[in-house]
């Protein structure tokens, strides 16, 4: 009886025709972003993403099942929190006969099933809706121009033997010209060949060693399931993510889409430095600062008051679809590239020179004990929380920082005014500089700590320091 009246209760809501239906990527194979690109396109109830993420993949690694709503965007936690209420209380579940589906070929495949007669699966070309979207979103024309004109920069684009692999393949290779051989590791792996798929400095080695030869002009890495990159200047200089979602901020109007829309704010998680705030601020944009999850930037874009957002873990997107986007992102530094004309390198110092830099860096102490690093939290909030730790001053260097507040992070959701509180302890100082502590849930095992350092300088003799000797100061502090 209850799944009568839910298939009922689903045919009033979707009167689309859509009962029954799954849509599923060729080879069983979909990157996050298309994942949010094919559900708001089909206009889908949602979807179901089987995913290793960031974590290393294959039997021994982290695993996880993640939904997304109607949106395309991961589900909020007012929905997690009903369906973990509601597992509480499951009594029994049904198990599908089994479909011999066949997942590599294109097209429409119909079965009987119990509740739903006929029951359809569709393979599609998952590739195909999400390049159909980035032509609507970038001018290919000059960006075919700039990877295969006469005078074109030479890229190289590392998938990680995830699945973004087959997009770079046939978009930035097929479509825009690039050489063959500048995409590599493009066919996806359960194990990831073997390598931990985060597109970072340690996991994407052998592409920063590639990248400092000097034959590369550009160079990215892409995570697992396609939504995180790393950008690279030639001879391996490192774009930090934080700066790289401020330069496309600063730059957006070299991206089409965004000509047509217009900025409608601007967004970044807390931990991530402040370089976005400089942007927004100079050029008068809304900005938001939200907790770590990319959720919280669907619900801003939903409500039609974000455009642009970014987490330092290496996560850019815009409010094209409601998931960060990796390819997109590489998109957009190459649309500054063919727009500006200079390399990745001059692009982030001129942004340096007119803004001021944000040296930032982050420690992981994994593997934690989970009531030792609780303890930790609690003994350090209760110092913070003293009444003479704000206004303390603290030298480093030639420099002094004034504790001008010290918090545990809550947003207030400008949308639904729903609470998220505990999100991170910050020390906030005087000159916007900051020292953040937080507890991570993303491991399999233990407490993660993060510490993030986040230290302004306009100082335009210093902005070109290593963010290592320009932080050890306060990181010794």
């Amino acid at each position: 009886v209850n799944r009568k009246k839910c298939k009922a209760r689903i045919a009033e809501k979707y009167p689309c025709g859509n009962i029954g239906r799954l849509v599923i990527g060729q080879d069983g194979i979909m990157s996050t972003p298309a994942v949010s690109c094919v559900i708001r396109k089909l206009k889908a109830i949602g979807g179901i993403i089987l995913t290793a993420s960031h974590n290393p993949g294959g039997p021994n690694g982290d695993f996880g099942i993640k939904y997304n709503i109607s949106s395309g965007g991961p589900a909020p936690e007012g929905i997690t929190d009903k369906i973990f209420q509601i597992s509480k209380g499951l009594q029994e579940y049904h198990i599908c006969p089994e479909l011999k589906v066949d997942l590599s070929t294109i097209g429409k495949q119909t079965f009987e099933v119990d509740t739903f007669k006929p029951f359809t699966v569709e393979i599609v070309d998952s590739v195909a809706s999400y390049a159909e979207m980035l032509r609507d979103i970038f001018d290919f024309a000059a960006l075919k121009k700039l990877l295969s004109g006469p005078n074109h920069i030479n890229v190289r684009l590392d998938a990680m033997h995830g699945v973004v692999g087959p997009y770079v393949k046939k978009i930035v290779c097929e479509e825009l010209g690039a050489p063959a051989n500048s995409a590599v590791n493009c066919v996806p792996s359960e194990d990831f060949g073997g390598h931990h798929p985060d597109p970072n400095l340690t996991y994407a080695a052998d592409l920063v060693n590639t990248m400092k030869g000097g034959e590369y002009d550009f160079g990215a890495a892409f995570d697992g399931d396609g939504d995180r990159n790393m950008i690279l200047g030639k001879h391996g200089f490192f774009v930090n993510p934080s700066d790289s979602v401020a330069v496309i901020g600063a730059n957006i109007t070299c991206i089409p889409y965004f000509q047509k829309t217009g900025v409608k704010g601007l967004a970044r998680s807390m931990p991530t430095s402040g370089a976005l705030d400089n942007v927004a601020k100079a050029l008068k944009m809304e900005l938001y600062e939200t907790p770590t999850g990319w959720k919280f930037f669907g619900n801003l874009m939903d409500a039609g008051k974000l455009s642009l957002c970014g987490e330092e873990s290496f996560g850019t997107g815009s409010d094209h679809i409601r998931e960060k986007d990796g390819l997109w992102a590489v998109l957009a530094w190459l649309s500054i590239l063919a727009t500006r004309k200079q390399s990745v390198e001059d692009i982030m110092k001129d942004h340096w020179q007119k803004f001021g830099r944000n040296f930032f860096t982050r420690y992981d102490y994994e593997e934690v004990d989970s009531d030792a690093a609780n303890k930790m939290i609690a003994d350090l909030q209760n110092t913070m929380f003293d009444k003479g730790f704000v206004g303390q001053k603290f030298s480093s260097g030639d420099k002094t920082y004034q504790v001008e507040k010290a918090d545990n992070f809550a947003y207030t959701d400008p949308v639904d005014s729903s609470v998220s509180k505990g999100q991170g302890l910050r020390i906030i100082f005087s000159d916007g500089s900051r020292i953040i502590f937080r507890l991570s849930g993303t491991g399999s095992a233990g407490a993660t700590i993060r510490l993030y350092i986040d230290s302004y300088e306009k100082d335009p003799q210093k902005i070109y320091q290593d963010p290592q000797v320009n932080l050890h100061g306060v990181i010794k502090k």
